[in-house]
């Protein structure tokens, strides 16, 4: 079937594909060949298609009056192992058959053999009716013309105004079209989106899990239908896009996360975060930053001296909770120490530190290099290995950690006891054993303070 090229500037609905969604109505159907006799030690998750230590040509036999039919037998090569044996395209094939609570003789997992056999008899179908179709569905899809690249574009940048997580996307549809509206799939709502020249152009790629789809889906990536009776394709944990696995790995790296699915802040991917509230850097950064200069910078001891523990927690919930709205002003949280160790818990609970760990050995090395002109030559090579939204986080930090040291005859906080606070809260050793972890400590130390004193510079 051929795929319709849309204008960009006429968009209309894609008609989806239904090829494949015709072949898997057309698949046989699982026939159960069942044991007419009493057989010894059958595994209780077996039934009567059970034969028990049968060979494969007495198998080949009993299944040969129908295609579908299927039946389990104990290996003869290997006793203690099962065999599914089912009927297919006028012959007996055999799979290996396992079960850890569910069944499974690949990837997918079934809570009976006959879900297993119906999702295999549509897939052995689809793909040797359709193998060269499939071969070719990821060539022309329709995301390159209508997809998520033209649609998805990133709403004006916000500037902290509050935000409804109920709330769209897009401009707000009329009330006429409400109803039209929740008909649309995910991929042709993104139509409504419109592109800002303010928004951060932060590349991400896409957070794909293994999903078993409810009724009929189709690929938001080749618009063809996505076949089987589980795990059928992936689902983007922070978007929603719902594509085949196989066109999961052609995907652009072009994420544009929902807060309807990202649910927290706290332990959230910062580009995931930023993308999702469309701001630049994580608003715990900014809130937190703002909070501190307007009535902090001469604390002694900022950022060294720890706030109460259950505080810092509050402040977690709340942001967790009310996201922009969270209220961190004095009146709520008096003690400066709960924001500054509130910021830090948000660096160190990060799942991608803000120097990842791909950059963590580059930077490491820098801070090894003793000459002060080549550390800095390094050092600013090794911020372009930060993904976008981590080297703007990483500047707009270490401009705050240099207005910080401005003060330094109040707070008492130089560069270097900035670098022992912030080293190991923004570069965790990526699975190095306790002693080399050990001793990165101090260049994790030379790392930040350099970056603090040298931030006019480098960025």
């Amino acid at each position: 079937m051929a795929l319709n090229v849309f204008d960009h500037d006429e968009y209309r609905p894609p008609v989806w594909k239904s090829y494949l969604y015709q072949l898997q109505q057309e698949a046989p159907h699982p026939r159960r060949v069942t044991c007419t006799c009493e057989v010894d030690n059958r595994p209780k998750y077996y039934g009567r298609e059970y034969h028990g230590m049968i060979s494969r040509e007495d198998a080949d036999q009993l299944l040969s009056q129908a295609e579908g039919s299927y039946l389990i037998r104990e290996s003869q090569r290997q006793p203690g192992t099962y065999t599914l044996a089912l009927r297919f395209g006028n012959q007996t094939r055999n799979f290996r058959l396992y079960h850890d609570g569910k069944h499974f003789v690949g990837e997918k997992r079934f809570e009976s053999i006959h879900d297993l056999v119906t999702d295999g008899l549509i897939t052995l179908y689809i793909e040797t009716k359709a193998a060269e179709y499939i071969a070719k569905m990821t060539i022309n899809p329709i995301y390159e013309h209508v997809g998520y690249t033209t649609l998805n574009q990133e709403p004006t940048l916000k500037k902290h105004l509050p935000h409804s997580p109920e709330a769209p996307d897009g401009p707000a549809p009329a009330k006429d079209d409400c109803n039209t509206e929740e008909r649309l799939t995910s991929l042709v709502r993104r139509a409504t989106l419109r592109e800002s020249d303010l928004a951060p152009k932060y590349e991400k790629v896409h957070n794909f899990k293994v999903h078993t789809f409810r009724g009929p889906h189709w690929c938001e990536y080749c618009a063809n239908f996505m076949w089987g009776l589980i795990a059928q394709g992936v689902k983007c944990a922070d978007c929603g896009l719902n594509v085949h696995k196989q066109c999961s790995k052609v995907v652009p790296n072009d994420c544009q996360p929902d807060l309807r699915h990202v649910k927290k802040v706290y332990s959230c991917d910062l580009t995931t975060l930023v993308k999702a509230h469309n701001t630049k850097r994580p608003m715990v950064v900014d809130m937190c930053i703002q909070e501190i200069e307007a009535r902090g910078l001469q604390s002694e001891g900022l950022y060294r001296i720890s706030g109460f523990s259950e505080l810092i927690e509050d402040v977690k919930l709340a942001f967790d909770r009310d996201g922009e709205k969270a209220d961190i002003s004095s009146n709520a949280y008096e003690d400066i120490n709960i924001i500054t160790g509130a910021l830090k818990l948000y660096f160190r609970e990060l799942p991608i530190p803000l120097i990842t760990y791909d950059a963590y050995p580059r930077f490491i090395e820098t801070g090894k290099i003793t000459d002060p002109e080549k550390r800095l030559e390094s050092l600013h090579e090794a911020l372009k290995l930060l993904p976008p939204a981590h080297c703007e986080t990483m500047r707009y930090l270490m401009a705050h950690l240099k207005r910080v040291t401005q003060y330094e005859k109040e707070n008492l906080m130089s560069s270097e006891n900035l670098g022992i606070v912030f080293g190991p809260t923004l570069m965790r050793a990526p699975e190095l054993d306790a002693m080399t972890a050990l001793n990165d400590i101090r260049y994790q130390r030379l790392v930040v303070e350099t970056l603090i004193t040298n931030e006019d510079v480098l960025f």
